[in-house]
């Protein structure tokens, strides 16, 4: 039997480790001793006062001593996939590779996207059913555009048309048993206002190409993505490859009008073809990749706020406006929309939360970041304080706090019909975009509280949603106030989709693939992946049944600034030759990479 690492002494003592024995010191005067104490003193204050210097100019951190500030590994902070590039159909990859990379090749990409550019295809607020309103027979003339484009594409995929101009191709694979890619963008474009043409470099639906950018309305949103995906199938298949993972392509016609008509159509077929959790992961357009801080981001949305239009309405008496009232009802709706926005919605950053997540891969991956908010970041794992220190740094960024909070935004506004009658209504509408930890009914709690003491002192009787909230005691009042659901199409924040998932894995891998190979570059750490969410919604909205792994990303290359930076609902919308033949590649890659993925 082997003896324990402590011995027992005689007395059945154990003895003390080493760091607790010390060595027996001599006894000393009094005198001796109370001028060593005073020298100690004297250093031990010398060295506190040395520290605080050092705090002052933060370069040591005292409070990382205490536990509860204490940072974690760099691995705990953001965790990063490996590369992930087809071993089966690595040499069909390759070869690819090498075409997307030929001038011959460039010019077939560029007027594919300029083609598609050049049929309009614009979606309006409030369309009329298909088939009722002529509107949307713009979509005709797009459907015989990729009908000519990509031919092999409709002579060996099948071709579902929903709601008419929905669009359902299905690439079906050799292993039925495997659940399918799901591939979605959308056909319509934002309208181009007449009054602004004059101010684009281009026509807004020339689909020019000036040597470097293809120029048009969709060049960005989202025709660049619809164009890459089929580009990349349609290359596959001049290749001869045969999917083992089937491919299912999902081209909604009205996500720029909330896909009423479009993708809530093509859901309910999905869903009654497919069933519910019927994809092994969907991605749709969305984050694409930029220098942030000294280092290349890419950001996949992993989830989207919500949405809420609330309608808020006020009715007085007439009259005529030579004996007006002390406040009319636009003078009244005046006020609680002052009083809105001097009372916006407190932004809180969140551990749990996609933002959250996001800062935490710039602490551990984004070089410039600020040395400040990097240790903040990095103790706020623990730290409730260091979490507060890290948000006020990061909320001087006005994009990054409405990426994290509900806002608010007074976008619509009415009343009056002649300026000698007194307006007997008025109202405005104030748009939501819901933090993916609240709700819809957080926001109804919220706005019925905030407007209340101005419904009392104007003598309103107050209306939130359909609830009494002021007024119940049948007594006069001057006039109403109602806040209502203004279009009846709110929406509650998506479902977070998992980033600890082989599917995220699979879509991070392929994205690191990707820009190695459009760059020629080796290694994992080129470009990192943190997860994000989406400033506005698309079409996913429908989706949420059809998988968990719902990624909003179609790799756009945002250099040194953001997708809207490319005219994205503006004028002189555009998009990179160059950063365009890498979304073919990124789809191309996904599509190989999900064939051979098994979780």
């Amino acid at each position: 039997m082997a003896s324990p690492p402590f011995a027992a002494n005689e007395k059945g003592q154990l003895p003390l480790p080493a760091y607790a024995q010390q060595p027996v010191i001599q006894s000393q005067t009094p005198e001796k001793t109370r001028s060593v104490g005073r020298t100690l003193v004297k250093g031990l204050v010398i060295v506190l006062a040395l520290i605080t210097c050092l705090q002052s100019l933060d370069i040591v951190d005292l409070r990382s001593c205490w536990s509860d500030s204490a940072t974690v590994t760099s691995a705990d902070l953001c965790p990063q996939a490996s590369v992930v590039v087809p071993k089966k159909n690595s040499k069909l990859w390759k070869s690819l590779g090498k075409t997307f990379d030929t001038d011959a090749f460039k010019s077939r990409a560029v007027e594919w996207l300029g083609g598609a550019i050049r049929v309009p295809t614009q979606s309006y607020d409030k369309m009329g059913p298909v088939g009722e309103d002529p509107r949307w027979e713009v979509f005709g003339p797009f459907h015989d555009y990729l009908l000519k484009a990509f031919p092999l594409i409709h002579s060996t995929l099948e071709l579902t048309k929903v709601n008419t101009y929905g669009l359902v191709y299905a690439w079906k694979g050799s292993d039925p048993s495997l659940k399918p890619l799901l591939l979605a963008a959308h056909q319509d474009v934002v309208p181009v206002n007449p009054d602004t043409v004059d101010e684009w470099d281009h026509p807004p639906f020339s689909g020019y190409f000036d040597g470097e950018r293809i120029w048009g309305r969709g060049s960005s949103d989202d025709k660049s993505g619809l164009i890459g995906i089929m580009s990349s199938i349609e290359s596959l298949l001049e290749r001869g490859f045969q999917p083992t993972r089937g491919v299912v392509l999902a081209f909604g016609f009205d996500e720029e009008a909330s896909g009423l008509h479009g993708a809530s159509a093509i859901s309910k077929y999905l869903l009654s073809t497919y069933g519910k959790d019927a994809f092994v992961l969907l991605v749709d357009e969305g984050g694409g990749f930029a220098n942030e801080f000294g280092g290349v981001i890419a950001t996949p949305g992993i989830a989207e706020k919500g949405y809420f239009d609330v309608r808020v309405e006020v009715t007085s008496p007439g009259g005529h406006s030579s004996v007006p009232p002390a406040h009319t009802s636009i003078g009244i709706l005046a006020q609680l929309l002052v009083h809105y926005e001097a009372h916006p919605y407190e932004a809180r950053l969140s551990r749990g939360t996609p933002m959250y997540w996001k800062s935490q891969c710039l602490a551990e991956h984004a070089p410039d970041l600020p040395r400040k908010l990097r240790k903040a970041l990095k103790r706020a794992v623990k730290s409730d304080k260091a979490l507060k220190e890290a948000q006020k740094e990061l909320f001087k960024s006005k994009t990054f706090m409405a990426l994290v909070g509900t806002t608010q935004a007074i976008d619509l506004i009415n009343g009056g019909v002649k300026t000698n009658a007194l307006p007997e209504q008025a109202w405005a509408v104030v748009n939501h975009r819901i933090a993916t930890e609240s709700s819809v009914d957080a926001v109804k709690e919220h706005d019925t509280a905030l407007l209340k003491g101005l419904a009392q002192d104007f003598n309103l009787s107050y209306t939130a949603f359909g609830s009494r909230i002021t007024g119940e005691d049948g007594g006069p009042a001057y006039g109403t106030l109602t806040i209502s659901d203004a279009w009846g199409a709110a929406l509650e924040p998506a479902p977070v989709s998992p980033i600890d998932a082989p599917e995220y894995a699979l879509l991070s891998g392929t994205i690191k693939a990707t820009y190695n190979a459009h760059r020629e570059l080796d290694g994992n750490d080129n470009i990192v992946v943190a997860p994000g969410i989406m400033s506005g919604n698309t079409d996913t909205r429908y989706y949420w049944a059809l998988t968990p792994h719902i990624y909003r990303y179609n790799h756009a290359n945002s250099g040194n600034g953001t997708a809207l930076d490319n005219g994205v609902h503006t004028v002189n919308e555009s998009i990179d030759s160059d950063a365009f033949l890498e979304m073919i590649r990124f789809f191309t890659t996904l599509i190989l990479n999900a064939d051979e993925f098994s979780a």
